[in-house]
């Protein structure tokens, strides 16, 4: 019997199997591939990972971004942050031996989780944890209805990712913005230590075919997030957004005044 999720892996493969992404991997000691940051293959790029870091780990996150309009009339909602959990797919990068994923499979990740795995969150509204699918989203929700739980967003135990087909993807931590609004990423589930406090560099538009999410309202776009100089990172020099799906805002004239979620998918590359 053919697991539903794989029947639907393969439709998203096919829809993303146009939009640039990563590249075919070099060849690394004992056959060990050598990651490539994936690129948008358009004009503009995120600048490479400093030769002096290292990769640590790739991991897909999912959660919410979350907006605040101050007015119907505000021409775009104002970012406050973000709650994802993160699950570690450094395994799946294609040609790793035994576990690596094809190329097309490894990049349609993030829609694939969007589509197929409810919100890893403590939600306000819990019938807003599943996205439906591409052809009949569950958008009819405000976007009010997909916050989390304040003060407690995120549900413990943390469970691992199951995808039809694969074996259980490691949950590997969290991403949240501390009181101070920093863009925070706990790894240390998995046992390294590696935490990350960081500030945003740079960032580039999503390619244009992106997964335009739940809501429909486009694919966040790709970061450059590097450590923020207090100190408080351990490990975690450099992060990269890459490969988005949703998580766009919708406009403050259809959402109205208010605090709003949406729901989001992305793969984060931490370097070190």
């Amino acid at each position: 019997m053919v697991s539903k999720t794989l029947v639907l892996l393969g439709a998203l493969v096919a829809a993303v199997s146009a939009v640039p992404r990563c590249k075919p991997a070099t060849t690394g000691s004992a056959g060990a591939p050598v990651p490539t940051l994936p690129a948008t293959g358009g004009a503009t790029e995120l600048p490479p990972p400093a030769a002096s870091l290292s990769l640590k780990r790739i991991a897909a996150g999912h959660g919410i971004q979350n907006y605040t309009c101050a007015s119907s009339d505000q021409a775009k909602a104002a970012a406050t942050g973000a709650l994802a959990v993160l699950y570690d797919i450094t395994s799946l990068y294609p040609g790793t031996p035994n576990t690596g994923l094809s190329a097309e499979a490894f990049n349609a990740l993030p829609t694939t989780i969007l589509w197929t795995q409810p919100l890893p969150l403590n939600l306000q509204d819990p019938s807003a944890a599943s996205a439906g699918t591409p052809s009949d989203p569950n958008n009819a929700l405000a976007e009010s209805s997909y916050g989390a739980v304040i003060g407690d967003p995120f549900p413990n135990p943390a469970a691992d990712l199951v995808l039809g087909g694969l074996a259980p993807i490691a949950y590997l931590g969290h991403h949240y913005f501390d009181a101070a609004g920093a863009p925070t990423f706990d790894l240390r589930a998995a046992g390294d230590g590696l935490f990350g406090r960081v500030a945003k560099a740079d960032g580039v538009a999503a390619p244009p075919a992106s997964d335009g999410g739940v809501l429909g309202t486009g694919a966040v776009d790709w970061l450059r997030l590097v450590d923020d100089g207090t100190g408080a990172g351990e490990g975690v020099t450099a992060v990269y957004r890459v490969i988005t799906a949703g998580g766009q805002a919708e406009p403050c004239s259809q959402s109205g005044a208010g605090s709003g979620s949406v729901p989001y998918t992305a793969m984060y590359w931490f370097y070190g």
